[in-house]
Parts: structure tokens; sequence; C-alpha cells
């Protein structure tokens, strides 16, 4: 087994949490019970669950001591107030919106925005993105690079969004796009990073249309690392410096601090424009709460506070993204299909290839993924026809996303590379089993963000 790099872990273990791998027959039972989906089942029955970093990762000492000192005020918090300083630090914004969670700033940006009939383009919105455009009446268009759509690819920023496919869509539609959303890194093509020069670039064709730029920053330190580490003139830059100069381009962001905030709950819409930010602050008030709390506890905001500025430390980001790379090299040691290079925060599974048996309007993301559970007792996710496929409202055929992926993604200061290596081995049982896996069937499907609450049957 190849070692991860020459270091150590720059943390060691403090506190233990017991998990234990429920026998096959447990195991078994639980996804039928769960109705073939891995969301749905409880995380005792779960070994390694690498079902989503968001909120899943492991808190610090000084993130845990600056809860201790959380204003819970209603209105004027201190805690607000030093997370509002980090923010503008951090991104260059002016204005804070705090909200529970990433999808909470989703819903104040397009609430503010968005009207029946737009059109958001960007390189590939995320499925809670995507569900809150499709519920504002607009249509998603993804813009991501060719080479971000071949799983093969060794593009080393293929979460680049294709800047001649945007100039065209601006000039046939621009009178009905609010805005162009940018997500760093791109999560659904395996947590792919983008180029300083693509965002420029972005901007500038952004600008010319007179149309505001924003970014889904949820993974911006991965970003700004990764650029620090591929893109020429950076090598000597910090993740920090490297965040500021690529937010500066934009307008705003939406963040889920579950995320680069390695906090367990939070996020925010930072903004650059007054008028806007009291236009969201109409919406923030009624569903997410007063200004200086926005849904959150002081204590909260205190943790999201001290985790923006721990996510910058180059030492963290080396090993975060190390441990990626360990699991993908695992991986690919044995044959197994993966989106390479490997992005930030997950290793994603390339389940056309690793089931070309299996078409896709039987699902055979999550076809893999559940076999992934039975086998080993890891829970991933679908980011497949599941999680993207819709319905042409016009012809009534399904829209298929671009690829069929089951994302592992890895919480952030969690796992031991001893768990990852039980991963890599569970997936390769699974590749060498391969012929006997089966399609599914979805039984029962919620008309947006469906892959949330699905049921299945095996065809």
């Amino acid at each position: 087994m190849r070692p991860r790099n020459e270091y150590a872990e720059p943390y060691r273990i403090k506190m233990v949490e017991s998990i234990h791998l429920p026998e096959e027959s447990r195991r078994e039972e639980a996804i039928r019970e769960a109705g073939l989906n891995l969301f749905n089942l409880d995380s005792s029955d779960v070994y390694v669950d690498l079902l989503t970093d968001s909120g899943t990762g492991a808190m610090s000492q000084e993130q845990w001591s600056a809860m201790m000192r959380g204003d819970e005020a209603y209105a004027g918090s201190r805690s607000f107030e030093r997370l509002a300083s980090v923010v503008r630090r951090t991104t260059g914004y002016d204005h804070l919106v705090v909200t529970h969670q990433g999808r909470g700033a989703e819903h104040l940006l397009m609430r503010s925005l968005v009207s029946e009939g737009d059109r958001i383009p960007g390189n590939m919105h995320f499925d809670t993105t995507q569900g809150h455009i499709l519920l504002a009446g607009a249509e998603p268009v993804n813009l991501v690079i060719e080479e971000g759509r071949r799983a093969e690819s060794d593009h080393p920023f293929k979460g680049n969004i294709d800047l001649e496919a945007l100039e065209a869509e601006l000039a046939a539609h621009g009178d009905r796009i609010p805005f162009v959303l940018m997500t760093i890194t791109c999560n659904n093509n395996g947590g792919q990073p983008v180029s300083a020069e693509n965002i420029r670039g972005a901007a500038a064709v952004a600008s010319r249309r007179g149309i505001p730029l924003f970014f889904d920053a949820a993974r911006f330190a991965e970003n700004a690392y990764f650029i620090r580490e591929r893109e020429e003139g950076y090598g000597d830059r910090s993740p920090a410096e490297i965040a500021r100069e690529i937010l500066s381009l934009g307008d705003g962001c939406t963040m889920s601090a579950k995320k680069d905030g390695i906090a367990n709950i939070g996020g925010f819409l930072a903004l650059r424009d007054d008028e806007l930010y009291r236009k969201a602050v109409e919406w923030q008030i009624p569903f997410e709460g007063f200004t200086t709390y926005g849904g959150l506890a002081g204590r909260d905001l205190e943790a999201v506070a001290t985790g923006l500025g721990e996510v910058l430390e180059p030492t963290y980001l080396e090993d975060r993204l190390g441990g990626t790379r360990y699991l993908a090299d695992l991986l690919l040691d044995e044959g197994i299909p993966i989106v390479t290079p490997p992005g930030g925060h997950g290793v994603f599974i390339d389940a056309s290839a690793f089931l070309p048996g299996i078409p896709r309007d039987q699902f055979p993301g999550q076809a893999l993924a559940v076999e992934l559970y039975r086998r080993g007792g890891v829970r991933g996710v679908e980011l497949g026809t599941a999680a993207f496929g819709r319905t042409d409202p016009d012809t009534g055929e399904t829209i298929y996303p671009d690829m069929e992926l089951v994302r592992l993604a890895i919480p952030r200061r969690t796992y031991t590379d001893r768990h990852l290596a039980h991963v890599a081995r569970t997936v390769a049982r699974v590749w060498a089993n391969r012929d006997g896996i089966r399609g599914l069937k979805m039984t029962y499907e919620a008309p947006v963000l469906r892959h949330f609450t699905a049921r299945y049957e095996w065809v």
C-alpha cells in the first residue's frame, strides 16, 4: 500500500466516536427497509460514511472553545460581528446575510433576483442549486468545458466554464439572465477546480453585458489551493491571497459553511451591492431569522468564524487534498474507473464505466452505491440520473446529466487512512463481482430533489 505523503496529518486525535461494521444480514435488512436509498439509512447502520462532506467533519479545539463565548442575543450579537469581520476579510464583500446553511443562501439569492422564465448559466449547478432554480420557474444552464464532462480527461481545471458558450448564452438570452453562477470547486464532475484565468474570463464576459457574477463558494479554499498547485504564477501565493483575488472578481457568493467553514451547520450570502443586500434581508427575516443571527445560534456563528480561518491554512489544505489523492490512488491501483485527476472533497467513481451493462434509466450510479453499502457498510451518494435527471416539459423525455457518478465524499479531519483503505477494499470487491449487479427502478419520487427521498426496487 502506497504512503500518502512524507509527513503525518497536521493534527492529533483528542476524542473518538465508536463505530462498527454491521453484520451482512443487518446491512441487507437495512438497505431493503431504506427502499434502496442510502439517505434513508440510520447512521448506526453505516461503517464509513462518505455520503457527504457537508457538516460531517470534526471541529478543532479552537472552534469548540470559541463556541463557549457565543453571544445568543437575538439582535446585535457580538458573535455576528466577529463572523462579519472574518467574511469581509476573507471575501472582500461588505454585506453578510447569515443563513442556516448553504441552501438558505441559495433561496435568498433566487428570491431576490430570479423570475419565472429566467436562465441561470454556470459551470455546473449542484443539486440544491438546480432545485432552487427550477422552483423559481427558471432554467439551469450548465456550460462546463468539454473536458469537464469526461471522467478520464487529465485537464487540471475541469471545473472551468466554456467562455465561448457563456458569451453565446449571454448574447442570445441576456435579457433573461439575472446573473452567472460559478461553482468553486465544481461538485458535479468530481470536485474539480476552476482556474483564476477562467474566472477572470467569465467576469469579463459577464461585465461586458452588465450581468453580475456570483460564486457558489462552498469549497473556495480547496479551489484556491488547486490554483496554487496547478496554475502558473501562483505557487508562492498563500491560499488566503488567492481566495481573496478570485472572489474579488465577483459580486457576491453563496456559502455552505458546512464545507469550507468546517462547521456542523451554517451558511451565508455575502454581497457587494447595497440595494441587493436590502432586498435579500427582506427575505432573510421571514425565512431565516433576524439579520444578526439568521437561523443560527451565536455559538454556531463563532464556530464558522474560526473555521473560515483554519480552512485557509496551507498545512490543512495539503492534508485535505492529500487524503483525496490517497483514496484515488488506491482505487486506480485496482483498475477502478474514477474521475481523474481527483478533486478536492471526494473521489468520484464513473458508474457508467463500472457498470456498462446497466442502462441509464435503470440508475447505474444508485445500483453501484447500494452495492458498496451491501459489501462493506460504506455509504456514498449517486450523482447521476437519480440526482440530476429530469423530464423535459415539452417532450416528456428524460433529460440525462452528462455523467453517471458515485461520490465518495470525505468528511474533514474525520477518517484515517485505514478507513480509506477499507473503502478501497470494498470498492475492489464490488468491482470483482460487478457482472452480477442489477439495475433499479424508481417506485417513488418527489417533483424536485427526488434523490433525497426516492425509493427503488431491483429490476
